[in-house]
């Protein structure tokens, strides 16, 4: 859903080095980085990573087609940690995998959440390592992180983002005739393409949009090769000539 944006694309680890050229030349992947391991073990390293992107998602505007869902009163469940969905208008946003533009302790020291709206981590874009002073846990004064879901994560808080994925099972229940959209989810990382199997199989049907891996091959549904944006305006001026001459 970002790419189409002008976000970097970090599926593979040729597509996440032509984002980031010094973590090639370190033989660093995205794996690795998106670890909270190096929190602890090398802050600055950590920081100039999520730092970047915090500041990169802040600056990117969300293309067209997170518009036409919200004119559809869509609900929303994501992996995405970039925090568009709100920023087009979208509210109680599942967000599985947390956001970037929330803050947790890295201890963590409790279980509290805040607003990294506020923090501004200044990055060395030659090495993509963050400058001190780094972001402090408001509790304890310790180092904080994002409040995001990492590999191999077992400190993160996932208090807010829990709450909208209770709300949104509840919601889900009571809708009939539920079509779901399943907008550029991979197979590495199947979370999203779990929930919108589950979903659509009990009582809807399955639009998956994916440029690279668009077949449907459990239950019944619609493959779209397209990227997000193109697919979604497209789909919104035929419904829409639909409603108009139905």
């Amino acid at each position: 859903m970002g790419v189409d944006s002008g976000l970097p694309d970090f599926r593979g680890d040729r597509g996440f080095w032509r984002a980031y050229p010094p973590y090639e030349r370190l033989g660093l992947r995205f794996a690795e980085l998106a670890d909270p391991v190096h929190f602890v073990a090398d802050p600055a390293l950590a920081w100039g990573f999520y730092g970047h992107r915090l500041d990169l998602y802040r600056r990117t505007e969300p293309h067209a087609g997170f518009a036409v869902l919200r004119s559809w009163g869509a609900r929303v469940f994501t992996s995405n940690v970039d925090g568009h969905f709100q920023r087009a208008g979208f509210a109680d946003v599942a967000e599985v995998h947390g956001s970037i533009h929330r803050l947790q302790c890295v201890e963590p020291c409790t279980d509290d959440v805040w607003s990294a709206d506020d923090v501004v981590v200044e990055v060395d874009p030659e090495t993509v390592r963050a400058v001190s002073p780094l972001p402090a846990c408001r509790n304890c004064g310790g180092l904080a992180r994002p409040n995001i879901l990492m590999f191999e994560d077992w400190s993160w808080v996932a208090g807010p983002g829990r709450r909208a994925l209770d709300a949104l099972t509840g919601w889900r229940r009571s809708a009939r005739r539920l079509v779901v959209l399943e907008i550029g989810a991979g197979l590495a990382v199947p979370t999203v393409r779990r929930q919108a199997e589950l979903a659509s199989a009990a009582s809807g049907a399955l639009i998956r949009i994916n440029p690279r891996e668009p077949d449907v091959r459990h239950g019944r549904g619609v493959s779209l090769r397209m990227g997000a944006a193109a697919a979604l305006v497209e789909l919104d001026r035929l419904t829409g000539s639909a409603r108009r001459t139905g």
